[in-house]
């Protein structure tokens, strides 16, 4: 691929073993404007890393060589700096934590949207590196992912593991939207939805908002009917 001029279009690298979805995704970002080299392997990933400037890096956990992972950790070990969107299957909440531990920027799961990935990038993109917290907080509400505690105005509240998974996916989304499709991906790891699974959501997202809202004013947990859930301070 032709070189554009430095800095008139952001410099990509796509790492992935599925050949066919990674070409698909580079050449739809191509025509966002991007330019995009790709690698299925992890050891000529880093090879590229190392020779040269990316703007940021479109990492699949999975590949034939190395865990993902892996190459995580050894890039930013070599004191490389450019935003990491994580592309994969591994979609529990403790998976999504490793990888934001290990240096990600940002974890989307599989199966791609791509108007996700290319608003998920840009933003990665507009607001360069941050530092990951270890603890997650919205108002007077604490969770740690890694020692599993949740806190309310320092009075901690015991959390089945759906619930806190379910709590741990809000806070990640704090301020956002978060649908009905999105929760049954990322906590129940289905894409099956029906009336049941609704429900099922219903039901857990009800008993969160009792144990998280209950004894407080202020509530956190909002429903954004026909549209899904938000964790914020404030009015729906």
């Amino acid at each position: 691929m032709a070189r554009a001029a430095r800095g008139v279009r952001p410099r990509l690298l796509i790492v992935g073993d599925e050949r066919k979805a990674a070409a698909a995704l580079g050449l739809d970002l191509v025509g966002e404007g991007f330019e995009v080299i790709i690698e299925d392997t992890g050891e000529c990933a880093l090879l590229h890393v190392a020779a040269g400037p990316f703007d940021a890096i479109l990492l699949d956990l999975t590949l034939p060589d190395r865990d993902g992972l892996d190459v995580l950790r050894q890039v930013r070990a070599r004191g490389a700096s450019p935003p990491v969107l994580v592309l994969s299957a591994r979609d529990s909440v403790a998976e999504r934590v490793r990888g934001l531990e290990c240096g990600a920027d940002d974890y989307q799961v599989k199966p791609l949207a791509f108007d996700e990935v290319l608003a998920r990038l840009r933003v990665l993109l507009r607001r360069g590196r941050e530092v990951v917290p270890r603890e997650l907080r919205v108002a007077d509400l604490t969770l740690d992912p890694f020692t599993r505690r949740v806190a309310r105005a320092g009075r901690g509240i015991e959390l089945t593991g759906r619930e806190f998974e379910l709590l741990a996916y809000l806070c990640v989304h704090e301020g956002r939207v978060v649908s009905r499709d999105a929760l049954a991906r990322a906590v129940w790891a289905t894409t099956a939805r029906d009336t049941t699974m609704d429900n099922r959501i219903d039901v857990y997202m009800g008993k969160l908002r009792t144990r998280i809202d209950r004894d407080h004013s202020v509530k956190l947990i909002h429903t954004i009917r026909g549209v899904g859930f938000a964790l914020r301070e404030g009015v729906p």
